[in-house]
């Protein structure tokens, strides 16, 4: 049964570093409103159509970046959760994890998005995260 949840995380792992490589390429690649559009998707798009100053650029470009080294490195962990090293279960829950937890906090209660796609991506990464450590758990235990 273990094994099966390792797998499992490391699909739900695949599948949310590859959304958050996209969207940090995205960020990277548009102007800056819409970036902000495409991030905070709940917000009226005319709103957000300004002319920010570089500094503003350059804080959602650092943020693009952010999502996607945040990404590839839950991608790197992928095919050893897959054989259930703790190593790699650990360092994805806390980088990936830890990303959604503030995205959680303040895009997702802020009201900020939609639940799709970014909420989903949160429950996508609790349950990998769930999944993993609960496989974790009891392989350790069985030891």
């Amino acid at each position: 049964m273990s094994t099966i949840a390792f797998r499992v995380s490391a699909v739900l792992w695949v599948i949310w570093g590859l959304v958050h490589v996209l969207a940090g390429v995205m960020t990277l690649s548009l102007p800056p409103s819409e970036a902000f559009a495409g991030i905070a998707d709940a917000v009226d798009p005319a709103l957000l159509a300004l002319e920010y100053h570089p500094a503003v650029g350059a804080v959602l470009k650092q943020h693009g970046f952010n999502l996607g080294w945040i990404g590839l490195t839950t991608l790197v962990c992928v095919p050893y959760i897959w054989k259930g090293r703790a190593e790699a279960v650990f360092l994805a829950a806390l980088v990936g994890g830890l990303a959604d937890v503030g995205y959680f906090l303040f895009m997702d209660l802020g009201g900020h998005v939609h639940f799709l796609p970014g909420g989903l991506m949160t429950v996508v990464s609790g349950a990998a995260v769930v999944l993993s450590f609960g496989a974790w758990f009891k392989t350790r235990k069985a030891a």
